[in-house]
């Protein structure tokens, strides 16, 4: 097993241990959480990195490394719900439109047509990232000390502006993500809608 792929073989590892940590109450649980997303996040950017660079991409990648990424965000975002840091409609808006893509391209892999990535769907993963370490700096900044009340503590409307950040960063992320969504789906309606 070549680098890139050894490194999409430990998200999944990480995204189990992460959501472990998430539900157990470990001595400075939210800091080891946020610590521990941030390296799953990591090992998303240097599997594509290295495996571009180097020239190892494979079948095995292709197909486990946008499923590594969306098993990550889905389920933090879903494990928040049960912790009660998010909505859980927005939750749904998010696994939906992940479920909804997902399944449009394998509609397309069965008419062999290849489905580009678009940049509203990067720029979703990136707002998904930003939401969820925002959640997780909200949950963990307090265990930090002095350090943590200094750099995320001040308070805004009665509010430390972390808190404030992080439901900014989720309102964003449900709006990108469904409107990315919608625009892959209707950009590429054809491939449903021609034998209606």
């Amino acid at each position: 097993m070549n680098v890139p792929n050894r490194l999409t073989v430990s998200r999944f590892v990480l995204t189990a241990i992460f959501l472990i940590v998430v539900f157990t109450n470990f001595p400075y649980g939210e800091t080891l959480s946020l610590l521990l997303f941030g390296a799953a996040s990591l090992t998303d950017y240097y599997d594509g990195k290295i495996a571009r660079r180097d020239k190892l991409i494979t079948n095995f990648g292709i197909l486990m490394d946008p499923l590594a990424d969306k098993i990550l965000t889905c389920s933090a975002f879903i494990a928040f719900v049960g912790i009660g840091k998010i909505a859980a409609w927005m939750v749904v808006v998010i696994v939906g439109r992940e479920l909804a893509i997902t399944g449009l391209r394998l509609l397309a892999a069965s008419k062999n047509v290849v489905l580009a990535a678009e940049k509203y769907g990067k720029h979703k993963t990136v707002s998904q990232i930003a939401a969820i370490i925002a959640i997780l700096l909200s949950l963990s900044y307090p265990q930090w000390g002095a350090a943590g009340q200094a750099v995320f503590g001040w308070n805004v409307f009665g509010k430390t502006w972390i808190v404030w950040f992080a439901e900014f960063a989720k309102w964003v992320t449900v709006s990108l993500t469904f409107y990315s969504g919608v625009v892959y789906l209707w950009r590429n309606r054809e491939l449903y809608l021609d034998d209606m």
